[in-house]
């Protein structure tokens, strides 16, 4: 799978997983996802974002440091997606 292709599925997962009101192509790659001038996700949707990522790309994210490291932006999680793949 190609970064891009990656890219757009991460986005309409989110859009749909954390009932979003915003629509996939107006999330940033490198827009942060919590924070001030993120998206405005919260603790129960970084929850949600690591289940997502074990469902559909069999990421594990064991520990809240990775997880704090992984969820910046989708450029940080389709990175962590790619690099475990097989």
């Amino acid at each position: 799978m190609d970064t891009q292709t990656l890219k757009k599925q991460l986005k309409q997962l989110m859009v749909e997983n954390l009932m979003l009101q915003t629509t996939a192509d107006e999330i940033g790659d490198d827009q942060p996802l919590f924070g001030p001038d993120s998206l405005g996700l919260d603790s129960v949707d970084a929850l949600q974002l690591v289940v997502m990522l074990d469902k559909h790309f069999g990421l594990k994210i064991a520990d809240p440091e990775t997880a704090r490291k992984v969820l910046q932006n989708i450029n940080t999680m389709t990175d962590a997606i790619l690099r475990a793949q097989p």
